[in-house]
């Protein structure tokens, strides 16, 4: 998938006639790649590929809640340096690892909560690998032959693999709306061996929306048939999403937790910035059948020898069923 997928999906959002529909289940999938923004950059996060299952459950109308939604998830995700080659002038050079090689691949279940006040509590769980397990070096450079790119090199520097476990939980809540725009607070953590933060910011969003107990901003257009009324038949709206994010742990760069270098690895690691700010701004479109979600991120280094920052364009498709 490329840029002109992602112009086709837009206008497949905006020439959309078809009106949403309550539908419990959904089915779909995700692409990341810094390729999407048409940059000609191959570096840092280059590409995430994520399968997703959500089920919308009963709620009891004496509660609070007014949906919630288990899902199943599958994905993987590639980081390289500042180019996927570290081959310069023939010579391999590690000195240009200016953010190490590595993959991550997992699988996890999240159950989200959603309240009739517009307020949601996101929990979620991952067992997934950092290191050659993971694949990372197989399908960049299964795509890279494949499709008419450069032969990558330099995995052989990737971190070593690692076990990892990770939790995580993400709470929303509407501040303010008024006829076509509305705000609100985001916040996530995370906590692991593999991935420990947290962060938060506001989210914007400008045009037709949802609740969020029953919007893409919140992952829950899947939803059992509620008797509420939604603000709009279908949503078509831009968002931005500032975030300030705090780093504990990231074994994509420090490599495993508990894990000790293996002997004669070759394994390069550093250290992570701290404090990393990003910048998301998209488009959400959920109709009768289809959710759409494509967005921008720019994001801040993720360690101090980067030699920039870095960016990358995703594009979420999902089909929608009883």
């Amino acid at each position: 998938m490329n840029y002109k997928v992602i112009c086709l999906l837009l206008c497949f959002a905006v020439c959309s006639k078809a009106f949403a529909q309550s539908h419990s289940t959904e089915i779909g999938a995700q692409s990341d790649n810094d390729s999407y923004l048409a940059q000609g950059s191959d570096r840092y996060y280059t590409d995430g590929i994520f399968i997703y299952y959500r089920h919308a459950l009963k709620t009891n109308a004496k509660t609070n809640l007014q949906n919630k939604v288990l899902g199943i998830e599958a994905g993987q995700k590639i980081f390289n340096p500042q180019s996927g080659s570290i081959f310069y002038n023939n010579v391999d050079n590690p000195k240009y690892i200016d953010r190490p090689f590595a993959g991550y691949l997992y699988v996890g279940s999240t159950l989200n909560l959603l309240y009739k006040n517009e307020s949601n509590l996101k929990l979620g769980a991952q067992i997934g690998v950092v290191g050659p397990d993971a694949f990372g070096k197989q399908a960049q450079t299964f795509v890279h032959d494949n499709f008419g790119f450069y032969h990558p090199s330099g995995w052989e520097y990737q971190v070593d693999n690692g076990f990892e476990l990770n939790l995580s939980a993400e709470y929303n809540r509407l501040l303010t709306r008024g006829s076509w725009i509305d705000v609100s607070l985001t916040s996530y953590a995370d906590l692991g061996n593999g991935f420990s933060g947290a962060g938060i910011g506001p989210l914007f969003r400008l045009g037709d929306f949802n609740q969020l107990f029953n919007s893409v901003s919140t992952q829950s257009t899947a939803i059992q048939s509620s008797g509420v009324t939604p603000l709009h038949k279908c949503e078509l709206f831009f968002y931005y999403k500032p975030q300030f994010n705090l780093v504990a742990y990231d074994a994509t760069v420090q490599g495993s937790l508990f894990g000790s270098r293996k002997p004669n690895s070759m394994q390069i690691t550093l250290d992570p910035e701290r404090f990393v700010f990003s910048n998301q701004m998209g488009v959400g479109y959920s109709g009768k059948r289809f959710v759409v979600d494509v967005a921008a991120i720019f994001h801040t280094k993720d360690v101090k020898q980067m030699r920039q920052s870095h960016q990358w364009g995703t594009v979420t498709l999902l089909y929608r069923f009883d």
